[in-house]
């Protein structure tokens, strides 16, 4: 398991690739990545399966796909995913 926290914070253009590339080539070895980020669309970018947290619990779990499929439409981006889900606090 490999548990990575805000990996872009800081980093220019250049570097992010490298830790994207990173994370990918773990993942692909089969290993588990488990990343935190406030960066959604680094999160839709790289994830095979996505956790919401709100307040401490995780409100929704699954794939792009399936959190699509569930919240209003297949072609709504994370980050609209997770304004929707969390308007109402």
């Amino acid at each position: 398991v490999f548990v990575i926290d805000e990996p872009m914070v800081g980093l220019d253009p250049i570097h992010a690739r490298t830790v994207k590339q990173e994370m990918k080539a773990r993942s692909r070895a089969g290993m588990t990545v488990l990343m935190s980020t406030h960066l959604l669309n680094i999160a839709e970018e790289l994830s095979d399966r996505i956790a919401i947290l709100h307040q401490g619990k995780i409100i929704a779990l699954g794939t792009m796909a399936e959190l699509r499929e569930r919240h209003e439409g297949s072609s709504q981006r994370l980050e609209e995913i997770f304004l929707g889900m969390v308007a109402a606090d």
